[in-house]
């Protein structure tokens, strides 16, 4: 059996940690890659995975991805993630919680945690419980802090703004079509300020009544989960889980951009390749869906409130269209200048 450094996606983590609470039924991952800029800060997500190794997997994608997303983001906070395996029927019990609050204890401060996937902010309250190192709590009104999803949605939907102006040549999103794979806390979100914008939506969830109820509400389509990467549109936007860009799924895709708020969208290096050759504009996943960690960090950190939460969020198209222009001028995908930039800013080359 393989160590976990062997793995295609180990990426010189500083400390990849397993947690087993036989009382609770915990099973947990934790993976920080970066310290360098701060503690290792990134959510914990709940979900059943078919085994184990792509459990480590996510944790080690996903945790990589924190470290870049927090420095492209300007917080002094490095990359963790965490995951907890949970069954088939998703249980998910105080106990549990509580031992994974234990888990990220004992890590002395090394790993700050929030919600992610499968999470709620109630959840945090209960890992608060056993542990400092928690954000994404419950918050007053006005405040930083509370359930990330709003303002990811909101850097999303700012992203998708930069991702017209860009590749339509266009300031308004009057009539421009976005198709939106995913309509959870971020994309229904993101399909709501969409829609007040005036664009026209084609919706899709794994929950079908889901997108067809948000469908009928914004004037849009609803069509299936496996039709909406190649629906044409001027833009598709992957809302829900990752690696959904593989070389069959952009072979198909019948857009003019790519900017969504779902993590590790492509599922190879070499698919940032593949888009950029034909000739679509990419978001990097990392930099346009920076809104939750900028809320949930700032909240951490006790820097600020919800007015400066929404200030960092609005600088996201600028951070956007610095990847792009760098990626015009030198020929290379938008994913590997990106990668480039947060590399430099976490020291590593």
């Amino acid at each position: 059996m393989s160590a976990t450094w062997d793995l295609p996606d180990f990426d010189d983590h500083e400390a990849v940690h397993f947690f087993r609470d036989v009382e609770s039924g915990l099973r947990a991952i934790i993976a920080v890659h970066s310290t360098h800029l701060g503690p290792a800060a990134g959510g914990v997500r709940f979900w059943h995975y078919g085994d184990n190794g792509r459990a480590v997997t996510d944790a080690l994608r996903l945790s990589r991805g924190m470290s870049y997303k927090n420095a492209m983001a300007g917080l002094p906070m490095g990359g963790g993630k965490a995951v907890i395996q949970a069954d088939e029927a998703r249980t998910k019990t105080p106990e549990m919680l509580r031992a994974f609050g234990r888990a990220i204890a004992s890590l002395g401060g090394g790993y700050v945690t929030a919600e992610d996937v499968g999470m709620t902010d109630d959840d945090m309250v209960v890992i608060r419980n056993e542990t400092d190192h928690v954000a994404g709590l419950p918050v007053e009104s006005g405040a930083a802090g509370g359930d990330p999803g709003p303002y990811t949605a909101l850097g999303v939907f700012l992203g998708v703004k930069a991702a017209a102006k860009r590749a339509l040549n266009v300031d308004s999103l009057t009539d421009v079509h976005v198709a939106i794979q995913g309509v959870g806390s971020v994309g229904g979100g993101l399909a709501k300020l969409l829609a007040e914008e005036g664009a026209r939506l084609t919706l899709a969830d794994v929950n079908a009544d889901r997108a067809k109820e948000l469908a009928a509400e914004y004037d849009g389509e609803a069509v299936d989960t496996d039709s909406i990467l190649s629906v044409e549109a001027d833009i598709v936007s992957p809302n829900a889980l990752g690696a959904v860009l593989d070389e069959e799924s952009i072979s198909e895709l019948r857009c003019s951009a790519v900017a969504g708020g779902a993590n590790n969208q492509l599922a190879t290096p070499q698919d940032g390749q593949r888009i950029y050759d034909r000739g679509i504009l990419f978001a990097p996943d990392y930099v346009i869906n920076a809104g939750g960690i900028i809320n949930v960090g700032l909240e951490y950190l006790g820097q600020g409130d919800e007015q400066e939460v929404k200030a960092r969020i609005a600088k996201i198209p600028d951070r956007l269209e610095q990847v792009w222009q760098e990626s015009a001028e030198c020929g290379d995908p938008a994913a590997d200048v990106a990668d480039r930039i947060a590399r430099r800013l976490i020291a590593r080359s």
